[in-house]
């Protein structure tokens, strides 16, 4: 009983999964309507997926723990797939540690470190950042928040 079981859950998942296509390709129905730019069709799935195109997502940053050079130390670089480098687009930061731990050079959007973190007082700092139009001032992405991780150094003797 078990194997039989085993073995339907298995041919339902090769099958209705779509790993396994049937011999005899079947017809796909589709509306007038529906989009046919960027759509990606797997044989023997009942659905479709349609791409779309992210120009403003941050997952996160990484920082040195206790960085001690003579220059602010760089994080990373936010940028919109609206900025054409013609100097159009302002870079801002908001958020934990804005302005006070990291700075943002509002044309190129690099973010720097200004002071020396250490990871034990504060593991990440959660900011947000935004793109806007400088002659308008209206928003070009929606606000997006990241995160920077301050890495940890081995400080303490074993």
């Amino acid at each position: 009983m078990l194997t039989r079981n085993c073995l339907s859950l298995l041919l339902w998942v090769l099958f209705d999964g779509g790993l396994l296509t049937p011999l005899q390709p079947q017809p796909r129905q589709t509306l007038a309507t529906e989009p046919t730019e960027n759509v990606i069709h797997l044989p023997g799935r009942r659905s479709h997926f349609q791409r779309v195109k992210r120009g403003w997502v941050w997952n996160q940053f990484f920082v040195l723990e206790e960085y001690m050079g003579s220059e602010p130390q760089y994080v990373g670089k936010l940028h919109s797939d609206l900025d054409k480098g013609e100097g159009t687009v302002k870079y801002t930061l908001s958020g934990d540690g804005a302005g006070t731990v990291f700075t943002i050079d509002e044309t190129t959007g690099d973010i720097h470190a200004i002071r020396s973190l250490d990871r034990e007082e504060k593991p990440f700092y959660t900011l947000r950042a935004q793109a806007v139009d400088i002659e308008t001032r209206k928003p070009l992405e929606p606000e997006s928040e990241f995160i920077i991780k301050v890495q940890d150094i081995n400080d303490n003797e074993p």
